[in-house]
């Protein structure tokens, strides 16, 4: 299942997609396929599997804990690969988040090429803009994978058309300025930014960076058509006891949230 249509089946009930992160290998292996198939039972529409990587420099501090583990425990791209295998298994849509580098260590034509037959839909860049991505642009069209870049609320208008056009499958816009983390209260602009996203594309647009609970769900999903939710799923396992226990309070948190898109409360202008 491509990530394209799992937002096209939300909106097809009325709703936003909900999209959950946790990255690969965290805490171990089989406890990262253990907490993905909770999402996948409690209502998640998209995973995002991160690609762990030593220098994140857009990850927060939770996430960056989690990576920094699973690199601990040896984790590597051919471990992600089989991670993005067992969850589309799941029949849910599946696509990694990554950093450039360790795709063009890996070889960018090779990547895709096993990314595809993993039953992956694509790829988030967060650190590749189109304007450097020639050789992913051409590959990814072959293969047709979804390539997800991200606008931002610095982005100028001439940037969101050019992201937007390079973009397949959706957009992810990043609602706030800084590194990912969950807050207290969503951003206070993602709402002007996906109204100037919109207007460059009629591609599904996700928000991301701080959702934690349902009615933070509900509100970017009054707006936006996805609802990304990564750091407070990652904090569900490091906070836990034990694996079983991250993998039933990331259920749960999931469960919360796919409420919360299916709510779609109003937000006041």
């Amino acid at each position: 299942m491509r990530s394209a249509d799992a937002y096209a089946a939300a909106r097809g009930q009325g709703r936003a997609a909900l999209v959950g992160y946790l990255p690969a290998g965290f805490p171990s292996y089989g406890g990262c396929i253990e907490a993905l198939r909770a999402l996948a039972d409690n209502g998640v529409d998209v995973v995002e599997i991160g690609l762990p990587y030593s220098d994140p420099v857009l990850d927060g501090p939770t996430i960056q804990a989690a990576a920094e583990r699973s690199l601990r425990h040896g984790t590597r791209i051919t471990d992600v690969l089989r991670t993005v295998e067992a969850t589309a298994a799941m029949d849910v849509a599946v696509v990694v988040m990554t950093y450039w580098n360790p795709v063009l260590a890996y070889g960018v034509e090779r990547f895709a090429a096993d990314l595809d037959a993993a039953g992956g839909s694509g790829l988030i860049t967060p650190d590749l803009i189109p304007d450097e991505a020639g050789e992913w642009l051409a590959v990814s069209e072959n293969l047709d994978l979804e390539r997800i870049f991200l606008v931002a609320p610095s982005s100028t208008p001439a940037r969101i058309a050019a992201t937007t056009a390079a973009c397949r499958g959706w957009v992810y816009a990043a609602s706030t300025m800084g590194v990912t983390g969950a807050r207290e209260a969503t951003s206070s602009v993602a709402p002007a930014l996906v109204e100037r996203t919109r207007a460059s594309t009629e591609l599904p647009i996700g928000v991301g960076l701080g959702v934690s609970n349902g009615s933070q769900a509900a509100e970017v999903a009054s707006y936006a058509d996805g609802v990304i939710v990564g750091s407070a799923l990652v904090r569900c396992l490091l906070d836990a006891d034990s694996e079983a226990a991250g993998a039933a309070a990331a259920g749960a948190l999931t469960a919360d949230l796919a409420r919360g898109v299916r709510t779609r409360a109003v937000v006041s202008p």
